[in-house]
């Protein structure tokens, strides 16, 4: 089992939920979530002042799938997340040693 993390822009998650659900995933996590990385933030005017933002509003989704699903979800992520500017995300592929479902107490991959 895998948890895929990725950080994209907010604009495109609807884009990116499409994708994922054409590829048979319905469940996932997502989360408003702020940083930076290479871009170091970016500069606003409001009223004639200039203001830096150091943290940038980003999407994270959080995905557990079973190990045959890591390539599909990493290349669906890839395509609909992708605008080819500075901040389009990154992606994240964990192990997961267990999943449990809380309802029903089912472990492991039947659990997903």
């Amino acid at each position: 089992m895998k948890k895929v993390e990725a950080i994209i822009k907010p604009f495109k998650l609807e884009e990116v939920k499409k994708a994922l659900s054409e590829i048979g995933i319905v469940g996932m996590t997502i989360s408003e979530v702020k940083g930076f990385g290479r871009q170091k933030g970016h500069k606003e005017h409001y009223r004639g002042a200039e203001y830096a933002i150091e943290f940038v509003p980003k999407i994270k989704l959080e995905i557990a799938i079973n190990d045959a699903d890591v390539e599909k979800v990493v290349e669906a992520l890839l395509a609909s997340a992708k605008t080819g500017s500075i901040g389009d995300g990154k992606i994240f592929v964990t192990d997961l040693s267990e999943v449990v479902r809380i309802r029903t107490g089912e472990m492991g991959e039947s659990a997903l």
